[in-house]
């Protein structure tokens, strides 16, 4: 998708150079899984790509802000059962920063496309963090990819409503005008403390290796950059307007005290996909999958299960929330 000629954003250099960018050696020196990563170059771009165990191909999708850090634990969990893929997202992480204007939905899903494509990858499953839902659901809806399934942990597939909505893309883009703001950020976040707030703002609470990840990837103005350009970019209007005629199954995990996406927000898109279902984890926040990877973990398990990519195990066939709350297509109305 081209920006629109008279586009400021398009006609600015871009914020995010490899100037104030994480670099693999040392930032990536502890990272998470590190033994599992590699570079791959794809759609004019040089990805960090996480990639282990074996079996059905698993793609996963961190959302906006975030990198493959968010998979830490729950990646190795499913890679049991799954060959599990795991990008840094455009500009996020280690993956190099495109063109401002290729920060947006669109392009997003396009270049993922691409990037599947040289890794030689046709994802059976599809699971995506927040904005990373929004991005494999346009893809599913663009045919792009074709999954028997797709999981939304605290997706972000519909637009922020009322006065909030129409003051944060305008206001993103502004912030995205101005390349002081994310060094201005990133020394704000160069602080535990300030991390922790801003965790506990989401309604999670994380343990300190967590938190340590993300005052690392909060303290790179690149990274930072990319983000505030991604939010300035993003449009959920059209994904939410295509939403009814999505064909994949989808299971849609909430965290019951996700204070970043409403719980009603999954409520909603249930509605509107005929085959979806809503899990909801009471207690939980916005970064659902990072507090209780293990449950998360069984049910995208107990989904693959149910649509035939995983065998059943011969003994007695488990619940496929067990202690969460499964809420079939209608059940919400009751």
């Amino acid at each position: 998708m081209q920006p629109k000629p008279n586009d400021p954003l398009a006609q600015m250099p871009s914020l995010m150079t490899e100037q104030g960018k994480l670099c693999w050696s040392p930032d990536g020196d502890d990272w998470p899984n590190r033994e599992t990563s590699s570079f791959v170059e794809a759609a004019g771009l040089r990805w960090h790509v996480q990639q282990m165990g074996s079996g059905p191909v698993l793609l996963l999708l961190h959302g906006t802000g975030a990198a493959t850090h968010s998979w830490r634990t729950l990646a190795p969990m499913l890679a049991w059962h799954f060959t599990v893929v795991a990008p840094d997202l455009p500009g996020h992480g280690f993956t190099q920063a495109p063109a401002p204007e290729r920060l947006s939905l669109d392009a997003m899903a396009a270049d993922l496309a691409a990037l599947l494509d040289k890794l030689g990858h046709k994802p059976v499953l599809v699971a995506g963090h927040s904005a990373g839902a929004a991005v494999l659901a346009r893809m599913c809806l663009d045919g792009t990819i074709a999954p028997h399934g797709l999981v939304g942990l605290n997706g972000a597939m519909l637009p922020i409503g009322g006065l909030a909505g129409r003051i944060m893309t305008p206001f993103a883009r502004l912030l995205a005008m101005n390349a002081m703001v994310p060094r201005l950020f990133a020394s704000f976040a160069n602080s535990d403390k300030f991390i922790e707030r801003m965790i506990a703002d989401t309604g999670s609470a994380l343990e300190p290796a967590g938190i340590k990840f993300y005052r690392r990837l909060t303290s790179s103005p690149g990274h930072v950059a990319s983000a505030i350009r991604m939010m300035a970019n993003w449009k959920l209007a059209p994904l939410a307007l295509d939403l009814p005629r999505l064909a994949t199954r989808l299971m849609l995990i909430s965290g019951g005290n996700d204070k970043t996406i409403a719980p009603k927000d999954a409520a909603r898109v249930h509605a509107m996909v005929p085959r979806s279902s809503v899990v909801t984890m009471p207690g939980l926040g916005h970064l659902a999958h990072e507090e209780q990877p293990r449950e998360v973990s069984d049910l995208m398990i107990g989904l693959a299960r149910s649509i035939g990519l995983l065998p059943m195990p011969h003994a007695v066939v488990p619940e496929l929330v067990q202690a969460w709350q499964l809420h079939p297509r209608g059940a919400l109305s009751k």
